[in-house]
């Protein structure tokens, strides 16, 4: 698969390639920078357990193991890296369809200090879904609301509400999703500070993408617009 974002001046693109035997998957990217990323995964070691290992070239940092877990009404997510010092995360969630509950924590060793702690509660229906969550350590609050207009369509309308307690700030932003044709999506965002975006993504042909996006932001003042494209290929 090979993707492609034009932005102003810069193009970003990488190629990807998959590989799968058994219960084993081998995942290859490499993008404009000359980075190489690998992630070898194993399923179904033990009921319930899948897990993966992954690394960049050059970075010699950047290995790490995760192990999940997944059951009918909990899931565990950890990650561990592997160096001297190594950050690891912990993600777990409870629940059914209709309510769920999560906790994110992350630990550096390095520094012996906590890097995040988040909390959230979601609850679902067939034709709409809300969630709460406390972010960034506690300091942010994030409120949303999506509800389906038209199931047939994919039409949809959604609402987030986001209160920082640092700095006392507010941020709406209100969106929508509509399916032009059944190969054809358009999504548009628009929140209370004049930012504005909007996307295009049509499947040419099984599994292929091509997207189309422009953005505004009148707070930026280098380059408020952007227009970016993407192209996704798979065989």
């Amino acid at each position: 698969m090979a993707t492609g974002v034009k932005i102003d001046q810069l193009f970003i693109g990488d190629i990807s390639t998959q590989y799968k035997s058994g219960k084993t998957t081998v995942d290859v990217k490499v993008d404009t920078n000359s980075n190489v990323s690998s992630t070898v995964s194993v399923t179904e070691l033990v009921a319930g357990v899948k897990t993966s290992f992954s690394f960049k070239i050059p970075d010699q940092k950047s290995s790490k193991l995760d192990v999940q877990y997944l059951h009918d009404h909990a899931a565990i997510n950890s990650s561990i890296g592997l160096t001297p010092t190594p950050l690891l995360e912990l993600a777990a969630a409870v629940g059914s369809k209709e309510l769920a509950l999560g906790v994110e924590v992350g630990f550096d060793s390095a520094s012996a200090s906590v890097t995040k702690y988040n909390a959230g509660i979601g609850f679902n229906k067939h034709d709409f879904s809300a969630a709460l969550i406390l972010a960034d350590k506690g300091e942010t609050l994030k409120a949303s609301y999506v509800h389906v207009v038209n199931p047939i369509t994919g039409a949809a309308v959604a609402a987030e509400i986001v209160h920082r307690f640092n700095t006392y700030e507010n941020t709406f932003t209100i969106g929508s999703c509509h399916s032009l044709d059944p190969l054809t999506t358009l999504k548009t965002r628009f929140n209370n500070s004049g930012k504005a975006a909007v996307v295009c993504q049509h499947e040419w042909r099984p599994k292929s993408l091509i997207t189309l996006s422009a953005e505004y932001d009148p707070k930026a003042i280098s380059a408020p617009s952007r227009v970016g494209l993407a192209l996704a290929l798979k065989p």
